[in-house]
């Protein structure tokens, strides 16, 4: 982000606003959103699909199954995490919480909007005190409910926004470009996830490849299920070819 003069009086401390309006500290962890892995979500007939990109930092050594970008917050609800890893697994735990207090409280599971809006104004609350700092990161939380199927984007500073399709973290202008142009209502399970891969394809580094992309489906008839290495590579292999090359953006 570009120092513009007479900043640096105001991105210090969170409680202090700029003479227009903005908060800076919230800006830079929107920032660290966007150098974040590209996450993703399609809402289909029945269910809704998420899919992460895991970014394996030493693809030799490390372990992947300890590299989660996607996390199961309730039967019904998970959700996918882009930006700082550390602030997202202990939003991860407090929604996790929350879920399971509801059960306690009234026999049922949450719905993903209220669960959505807990986890919102938990992070709004770190926009507002000082002493602290806002949590840089973003989640999609996509679930199902008596309502239906829902997706939700949470950002840093407490705003919340439901989707259709979307996409947050690295690279996600070109996603969101392929989504606008290709989703369609109605989707049944395998389109939609053919359309998150491709929308994640989209959203690669050149060089980049869909190896070692997490996804998940969410529905009433399975819960939450995670596709294996091997069911993915499947899909994969059933993707159209590119239309253009693949855009570079920020690692």
């Amino acid at each position: 982000m570009e120092m513009q003069p007479g900043q640096m009086a105001y991105d210090r401390a969170i409680t202090v606003f700029s003479p227009d309006g903005r908060l800076f500290q919230v800006e830079y962890a929107r920032e660290a959103v966007r150098r974040g892995a590209t996450t993703a979500g399609v809402v289909y007939d029945t269910g809704v699909v998420l899919i992460a990109d895991r970014r394996i930092p030493n693809p030799k050594l490390a372990e992947a199954a300890s590299l989660e970008k996607i996390h199961q917050i309730d039967e019904n609800i998970a959700c996918a995490t882009a930006g700082l890893v550390a602030d997202a697994r202990v939003l991860v735990d407090y929604a996790r919480l929350v879920a399971q207090v509801n059960h306690v409280t009234y026999a049922e599971p949450m719905t993903v909007e209220l669960l959505v809006r807990r986890i919102c104004d938990y992070k709004q609350q770190y926009t507002q005190f000082g002493g602290v700092r806002p949590f840089g990161t973003a989640l999609l939380v996509g679930g199902y409910d008596d309502t239906g199927v829902h997706l939700f984007e949470t950002e840093p500073s407490g705003s919340l926004t439901s989707f259709k399709a979307a996409s947050t973290g690295g690279n996600k202008g070109p996603v969101m470009d392929l989504f606008e142009q290709k989703y369609r209502p109605g989707l049944d399970r395998d389109a939609a996830i053919l359309l998150a891969l491709e929308g994640l394809r989209a959203g690669l580094d050149e060089g980049g490849s869909l190896a070692q992309v997490e996804v998940c489906t969410v529905a009433p008839d399975q819960g939450m299920s995670r596709l294996s290495t091997d069911d993915i590579q499947k899909y994969v292999a059933r993707l159209p070819g590119p239309s253009a090359p693949s855009k570079p953006g920020k690692s």
